[in-house]
C-alpha cells in the first residue's frame, strides 16, 4: 500500500526508520522502506545498516554519488507500491499520528500531498540563523494558506505522490544540482496536477550553517536560470523567476547586476550575520540571477 523512500547523504536516518516503522505497525499498514545513501561512504552507515533489521525495512549504501533528484528516481523504480512517502533523511515526524494522516487520505482523489515543514525553537543556533529564519517565516506555512496557492510553496521533503505522477514528471529532468523544488512545482502546474496541502508536517533537524545554505542558494539560482534558459519552466509561480523575467523584459537586468555587485559584500555579511534579514535575501538571489551566468565576476 505505501512505499516509504529517504534518500541519505551523510547522515543517520536510523531513528526516522525506527519511527516510521513504529508507526506502521501499530496501524497495521502494509509498507516498506527503502533507505539509500547516496554514495557518501560515511561511518554514520553503521548506523544506518541497523534499518535492515527493522520491519519491512531497507537500507542500502550507494557505491556512487548521483544527486538527490537521481536518488529519488532510483527509489521510486524500486518501490513495490503505487503510494510513495518521500522523505528527507534528516527530519522528525511532528506526531505520533504522523502515518494515520497520510493513510487516512491516501483513497483521495488527489496526485500529491504535501505535509509541510516546522522548526523548534531548540534548534536555533547563530550559525544557522539564515535557514532556521527562512524555515520559520517561509516554509512553517499552515495548509490553508498553502491550499490558496498549491504550487507556490512546494518543500518535497515530505510529500505523498501517485508513482506514475512522480515518475512522469522527475523523468525530465535529472540534474544534481540543488533547488529541484523549483522545477518540481512547476512540472506539477503544467501537468496540473491535484495537490492538496495537509498539516501534517515534519520537523526540520539537519540545518544549514549560513554559509552551507548561502551556498546552497546559489546552486539553486544557477540551476533556475539553467531551467528558465531551456524553457522547462514555462508555467509556475516562482516569484523570483517572475520577477526575473518581468526585468529582462524592460532591459533592467543589466541595471539589477551592477547594484547587486556594488552591494554584494555588504548584503552577504547581513545573511552570514547571526540576524539575518529575509528582504536582503530575496534582493541576494534575484541579483544573483541577474548577474547570470557571469556570476565568477562578483
Amino acid at each position: 500500500m505505501l512505499s516509504i523512500l529517504i534518500p541519505t547523504y551523510n547522515y543517520n536516518a536510523y531513528p526516522l526508520a525506527q519511527e516510521l516503522e513504529k508507526q506502521a505497525l501499530f496501524l497495521n499498514l502494509p509498507f516498506e522502506l527503502i533507505c539509500i545513501d547516496d554514495g557518501s561512504f560515511s561511518p554514520l552507515n553503521e548506523e544506518n545498516q541497523k534499518i535492515n533489521t527493522l520491519t519491512n525495512c531497507k537500507f542500502i549504501e550507494g557505491q556512487k554519488n548521483i544527486g538527490r533528484a537521481a536518488m529519488r528516481l532510483k527509489l521510486a523504480k524500486m518501490a513495490r507500491y503505487n503510494k510513495l512517502l518521500l522523505l528527507d533523511a534528516d527530519v522528525k515526524p511532528s506526531s505520533d499520528s504522523f502515518l494515520k494522516m497520510y493513510s487516512d487520505i491516501i483513497s483521495k482523489k488527489f496526485d500529491v500531498y504535501f505535509g509541510g515543514f516546522a522548526y523548534s525553537h531548540e534548534d536555533y543556533d547563530p550559525k544557522k540563523s539564515l535557514r532556521y529564519t527562512f524555515g520559520k517565516q517561509r516554509e512553517e506555512v499552515s495548509a490553508q494558506v498553502r491550499n490558496q496557492n498549491p504550487y507556490k510553496i512546494i518543500i518535497s521533503a515530505n510529500f505523498l505522490i501517485d508513482k506514475e505522477t512522480y515518475m512522469s514528471i522527475m523523468g525530465e529532468n535529472l540534474s544534481k544540482s540543488y533547488g529541484m523544488d523549483y522545477f518540481f512545482g512547476a512540472m506539477l502546474k503544467k501537468k496540473k496536477a491535484k495537490v492538496l496541502h495537509l498539516d501534517n508536517q515534519v520537523l526540520h533537524k539537519g540545518i544549514d550553517t549560513n554559509v552551507e545554505f548561502l551556498n546552497k542558494t546559489e546552486k539553486a539560482v544557477e540551476n533556475l536560470y539553467v531551467l528558465n534558459e531551456n524553457k522547462q519552466i514555462q508555467e509556475h509561480s516562482i516569484s523570483l523567476l517572475k520577477t526575473y523575467n518581468l526585468l529582462n523584459a524592460l532591459g533592467l537586468k543589466g541595471m539589477c547586476s551592477f547594484l547587486f555587485r556594488k552591494t554584494y559584500h555588504r548584503i552577504k555579511n547581513n545573511l552570514l550575520g547571526s540576524s539575518p534579514n529575509l528582504i536582503l535575501f530575496d534582493l541576494y538571489k534575484l541579483g544573483y540571477l541577474c548577474s547570470m551566468p557571469k556570476k565568477n565576476s562578483l
